[in-house]
This record gives C-alpha cells, sequence and structure tokens, in this order.
C-alpha cells in the first residue's frame, strides 16, 4: 500500500484551492439570479420616487399596491414567440411571473400615489403621509 505524504504548506494550498472554486462557484450561481425588476429608490421630505427596469411587460400584466410603508410589484413577462423552425441561441432575458417588496422609509399616501410607464421603465411616485412628514417647531423664548 502507498501512502502519500502531506506537508503543512501542501494541505494549505489545497485548502485555498478549494476555498477558490468553492468562491467561483458561489459567484456564478450569483450572476444568475437578480433582483427582477432592477430598482432604484430617491427619498426626499416630501416622499420617494421608485424607477423600476421592466422591459416587454404589458402595462395591464403589473400590478402595484402600497401597504403601510410597503411597496409591491406583481407581474408577468410573457415568452417571445418565435416561428417553430426556430430554437435559442442564448436565452438571457427571464419571462413569468414576478413579485418584489421594497421596504419604504415612512408611510406613504396611498390615494395619491401615481405611476407612468415609459420605454421600459416605470417610475412610481409616492408621496409621504402628511402625519409621517417632518415638521418644524417654533422656539419661543422666554
Amino acid at each position: 500500500m502507498l501512502y502519500r505524504r502531506y506537508s503543512p504548506l501542501s494541505m494549505w494550498e489545497e485548502m485555498e484551492r478549494l476555498q477558490r472554486r468553492m468562491d467561483r462557484m458561489m459567484n456564478r450561481s450569483y450572476r444568475h439570479a437578480p433582483a427582477f425588476p432592477a430598482m432604484n429608490i430617491w427619498t426626499n421630505d416630501e416622499g420617494a420616487i421608485v424607477s423600476a427596469e421592466i422591459p416587454g411587460i404589458n402595462v395591464d400584466d403589473l400590478d402595484i399596491s402600497v401597504v403601510g410603508e410597503t411597496l409591491t410589484l406583481n407581474g408577468s413577462r410573457q415568452l417571445e414567440q418565435m416561428d417553430e423552425n426556430s430554437r435559442y441561441h442564448r436565452q438571457e432575458r427571464g419571462y413569468g411571473n414576478f413579485t418584489r417588496s421594497i421596504e419604504l422609509p415612512f408611510q406613504v399616501e396611498g390615494d395619491k400615489v401615481e405611476a407612468i410607464y415609459k420605454n421600459g421603465v416605470l417610475k412610481i411616485s409616492l408621496p409621504r403621509a402628511a402625519a409621517d412628514k417632518p415638521k418644524r417647531i417654533a422656539v419661543k423664548t422666554a
């Protein structure tokens, strides 16, 4: 029987190699599952603006709701239909149902929320609830 002798240095090298392989595997899996839709959020004292990239979405397949401090987008993107003689060479754009919820930093006036969809970008204006807006307190002198 042949025994292989490991030095402490070779064991560390093997562990580092295994760590690099695990890192590559984990990074590869995360790249394939980004959050959809991608969103940007801006806030000020008056409210928030949410911008979401949703190309290829029919507005009738989109549902926006605000409950308390949570904004939720629900929708679906249909699979592009090709002729029956075509087959995919590469398919990177997803399709099907999606849901994305975002916690906002304040309460929102739900009845005053506005949404505009233009060029594949959904822009949602979320006015801050009056009770949640910062109020200036006057200081009186005695």
